[in-house]
């Protein structure tokens, strides 16, 4: 009975249709993506021997998350949130067929890759907002925290074996065979989103403009504890997420086949946190959790970079993705908690940037790193520089450290906040 207590809750998958869809269409997306994700790099690496060039894909990604983040925040509560999705979801299918008719070229080309990645990740800052905000729609609200527990199990399924299918694809048949799987799966999630029913805007919903972005930015930094977990998890992807230099990594560990299952150990961490999630339902302080789950992150890091054995670096990745997890988790409930249903869209998108932002920093900085000094150094290097910066925003975030689950209550806008926009 205790062991049925620590597993995923099944009911948003038995009662709603549209979760059913969603679900699976993103088991199947995510599994492709991530082929992608691991075939950009080494390609990138093959065409050009730089780390710095696989690390500046972070660079161009950044920009377009950071404006259409926002801007997707504003326009899930503007707009259809079906049509949104499902028009992201064909965009990103056309791109990976663009890289794929690069690859097959006789000379491919170096700058498609760059154009592909920013390109996906301004349909990644449309698209999420709108998936996070339908969920409410589509799940009861009893159910919120099972249906968030299930969607981290499909990300973790798609992320673990889309990784470890790529390392064995890229091995023994090409990067274009992994862009072909990837276009293949974006056509089955856009058949499957094809069902879902119409998710219209209120009557009353107003255009997205800079004035409500604004205010949800407005909003975000007036609550410190929620300020402290997009800085927490910032600091800990910007100096800890190697992921750009996992190439040159398994070079240096004499073992470029562990390629793929560098991308999944992660992922195998958090799917363990996920499976036995059932005690985080007892947790009051999420503030200290954030902390030291972001702290664990970093540590674990340091170690896989001091580590010379592949096996026990890829030990150190799961955990480090086990701690990721629980950070997640914390994260989500302080959201969900305390930020109220009119600013739920903005803050999505701010939610995006916070989560999203860092990684693709961290890429540039490891990607740097490494090109000053070797891959194990940028790994074991941003694993301490990501314990003491957590460390730091802790003692200057008494907010955050002292937040009390029983004492939260979502905290509206000041009066007047919510004005239309002018025309």
């Amino acid at each position: 009975m205790k062991l049925k207590r620590l597993l995923p809750d099944l009911a948003p998958w038995r009662s709603s249709r549209d979760f059913r869809l969603m679900w699976s269409s993103g088991v199947v997306t995510v599994f492709g993506s991530f082929l992608t994700m691991v075939a950009l790099p080494v390609q990138i690496k093959d065409l050009t021997g730089s780390a710095v060039a696989v690390g500046a894909v972070g660079a161009v990604e950044l920009v377009p998350l950071i404006v259409f983040g926002l801007y997707g925040g504003a326009l899930a509560d503007a707009v259809d949130r079906k049509t949104l999705i499902l028009a992201a979801e064909a965009a990103q299918g056309l791109l990976v067929l663009g890289l794929l008719l690069n690859t097959v070229t006789p000379h491919p080309a170096v700058w498609p890759l760059y154009a592909g990645a920013a390109l996906s990740s301004a349909l990644t800052g449309l698209q999420r907002p709108a998936l996070d905000a339908i969920v409410p729609r589509i799940v009861a609200r009893d159910q919120l925290a099972a249906a968030a527990s299930l969607n981290a199990l499909r990300w973790q399924i798609g992320a673990i074996a889309g990784p470890s299918a790529a390392g064995v694809v890229i091995a023994y048949a090409g990067v274009g065979w992994s862009y072909g799987i990837d276009a293949a799966t974006f056509a089955v999630s856009v058949l499957l989103c094809l069902g879902l029913r119409r998710s219209p805007a209120a009557h009353d919903a107003r255009p997205p403009s800079l004035r409500g972005i604004a205010e949800g930015a407005r909003y975000a930094w007036s609550r410190k504890e929620l300020l402290g977990t997009y800085l927490i998890d910032m600091a800990a992807m910007f100096f800890a997420y190697p992921a750009a230099i996992f190439p040159f990594l398994a070079d240096d560990l004499h073992a470029r086949w562990s390629l793929g299952l560098m991308y999944a150990a992660g992922s195998v961490g958090s799917l363990l946190v996920s499976l036995t999630s059932g005690w985080s339902s007892r947790v009051r302080r999420h503030g200290r959790m954030v902390v030291a789950a972001a702290a664990g992150w970093g540590l674990a890091m340091a170690c896989a970079g001091w580590s010379g054995r592949i096996w026990v670096v890829l030990a150190f990745l799961a955990a480090a993705g086990a701690c990721d997890m629980i950070s997640g988790i914390g994260r989500s409930t302080m959201w969900n908690e305390t930020i109220p249903d009119t600013l739920r869209g903005r803050l999505a998108g701010i939610e995006l940037l916070s989560y999203s932002t860092g990684p693709q920093l961290g890429q540039v900085r490891s990607g740097g790193v490494a090109a000053l000094s070797t891959a194990r150094t940028s790994v074991w290097s941003g694993g301490v520089a990501c314990v003491a910066s957590v460390g730091l925003l802790a003692l200057f975030l008494p907010a955050l450290m002292a937040y009390d689950s029983r004492d939260a209550a979502p905290v509206e806008p000041a009066a007047g906040a919510d004005e239309p926009a002018m025309a």
